[in-house]
């Protein structure tokens, strides 16, 4: 049984990656009943649901550290410990009143998707010409999740401003995009110094990310010589051997 837990997670078999592929399925459910279950009060069905998706998080996590060679190492990777947090704040009957906000944490789990890039590369010639595009996109939105979440999860319950994700949102993108239109603040010390974090790491972070996903910095070209495929947009020689290569441009090649 170990060793088909072992193959399905780590081999690359048609039915482990399908089965990969209903795990990063199972993630984004996850996100969206987060994020969903904010806009309506915390009832018995969503108690349930949270129990639910515990356990299979649970599950989970029990298979992974199994099939883990180097388990010595298995519990100092960050994404770990996002997945002990939501895991946690999922089955802890005290998760609606105080643990609740490591939810959002469960956004972290998009980052095991970027095992699947091999078998993305293969299966859709789309997602090898906008591989930089979709991945500037999973990144941006991960940072977003995650900064909304951790704004709504401190200000809710102290700020009337703050009633759902759809606020906690509307702020994090007003402030990273430097609109500031103010009609939504943070209060109190902790969301002061919240603002101020965001203020100065995260519009750094997001319009980094903006840039790659608006204007790519690197640009697909397959070299004729040696066969180095990403190149800067206004490359006339492949730096690797120099020679010429004619990329596409609006004036013509």
């Amino acid at each position: 049984m170990l060793e088909k837990l072992r193959s399905l997670y780590q081999d690359n078999s048609v039915a482990a990656h399908r089965f990969r592929y209903g795990l990063l399925v199972f993630d984004l459910a996850t996100i969206i009943f987060v994020i969903g279950s904010s806009f309506v009060p915390h009832t018995r069905l969503i108690g349930l649901v949270d129990i639910a998706l515990g356990a299979v998080i649970l599950l989970d996590f029990l298979i992974r550290f199994l099939i883990e060679a180097r388990k010595a190492t298995f519990f100092l990777r960050p994404v770990v410990w996002a997945d002990v947090a939501a895991m946690v704040s999922f089955l802890a009957p005290i998760a609606d009143e105080g643990l609740g906000f490591l939810r959002v944490l469960r956004t972290l789990r998009l980052l095991h998707t970027y095992q699947l890039l091999a078998r993305l590369r293969q299966d859709f010639a789309w997602f090898r010409q906008r591989e930089e595009v979709i991945l500037a996109t999973l990144n941006l939105m991960v940072f977003l999740l995650v900064t909304t979440g951790l704004i709504y999860a401190l200000q809710h319950k102290v700020n009337p401003q703050i009633g759902n994700y759809a606020d906690a949102l509307y702020f994090t993108v007003t402030t990273l995009t430097t609109t500031g239109f103010g009609d939504i603040t943070l209060t109190g010390t902790a969301g002061r110094l919240l603002s101020v974090g965001v203020m100065i790491f995260g519009v750094t972070l997001f319009l980094r990310l903006a840039q790659v996903l608006f204007r790519p910095s690197k640009v697909r070209q397959e070299c004729g010589q040696c066969g180095l495929r990403l190149h800067d947009a206004d490359a006339v020689h492949c730096k690797h051997c120099g020679a010429t290569i004619h990329i596409s441009t609006e004036g013509g090649v």
